[in-house]
């Protein structure tokens, strides 16, 4: 029979876990449970992250916004800050699993799991967002893409946990996207998917963008030269296709049960169309 304990804020974490060294931290759970139950991990004692408040706010300065690790996705839907100014990851939280999932399943879990098809992970990069990490010494900011380096491996180190992803809120006339391809409608992990973040002219022009790519490599996978195609461009199918061109030859996708490589390609280059203004 397992152990799990329940602290009530990081304090008492910290004592439980200095205690239990060998334990796991569960957060929603739809990751860890499963590897649990399938025997893939072997855990005596769990501490559960359920009871920890201070873990569980979205926050704003006005410049900033800052969501705790603990942060379920239907929490990320039902916030107006991220509803309104950071449409990409609302989009992203809308596509997520199923309604219990969602209730279940935090931020922190999604992005500590590392997995290349992480649905919140392609907004957080085109985003910049910063990660708050803690320990019982102190705390380091690591932007995401120097924290996740693989299939489930991070630079969270020994006795170390997420507190806290910080993101910049984007100013007036910066446009957001996600968009994602799975075997079904809903209810799906994903097979390719692109997050955009683009900063467009008075003209109509690109000023910035920034493209996040899902579920195509080991990582989650941007490109400066194809975000470059685009500055000081209007949008149009003709740009459009020649970055997806050049994105394809760039990805290193595999085959798996969901999809093959070359389909992935494919969908790389694709999904860029869905940029089109209506």
């Amino acid at each position: 029979m397992k152990k799990v304990l329940f602290p009530l804020n990081v304090e008492e974490m910290w004592s439980m876990w200095q205690d239990n060294p060998e334990a796991g931290l569960l957060a929603g759970g739809t990751d860890l449970l499963v590897k649990l139950r399938s025997q893939r991990i072997r855990l005596k004692t769990i501490i559960c992250l359920e009871k920890v408040k201070e873990l569980q706010q979205i926050n704003t300065d006005g410049a900033q916004i800052f969501i705790g690790a603990m942060t379920n996705h239907q929490q990320l839907l039902e916030n107006q800050v991220v509803k309104s100014r950071l449409g990409c990851l609302h989009q992203a939280a809308a596509v997520l699993g199923s309604p219990p999932i969602r209730h279940m399943g935090t931020i922190g879990g999604n992005i500590c799991t590392a997995s290349p098809a992480g649905d919140t992970l392609p907004p957080l990069y085109v985003l910049q967002a910063n990660l708050e990490l803690v320990s019982p010494t102190g705390s380091r900011i690591v932007p995401i893409e120097e924290f996740i380096y693989g299939p489930g491996k991070t630079a969270l180190a020994p006795m170390e946990v997420l507190k806290q992803v910080i993101i910049d809120l984007p100013v007036p006339g910066i446009q957001t996207h996600y968009h994602k391809v799975g075997q079904r409608k809903a209810l799906a992990i994903s097979v390719c998917s692109l997050a955009c973040y683009m900063q467009l002219a008075p003209d109509g022009s690109v000023g910035e963008a920034r493209l996040a790519w899902g579920s195509v490599g080991p990582t989650v996978m941007r490109f400066p030269e194809v975000e470059a195609l685009l500055y000081g461009r209007k949008i149009s199918l003709d740009i459009l296709r020649q970055c997806g061109e050049l994105a394809s030859q760039k990805v290193t996708p595999i085959s798996d049960v969901r999809a093959g490589a070359e389909y992935r390609r494919r969908l790389t280059a694709n999904l860029l169309i869905r940029l089109l203004p209506d």
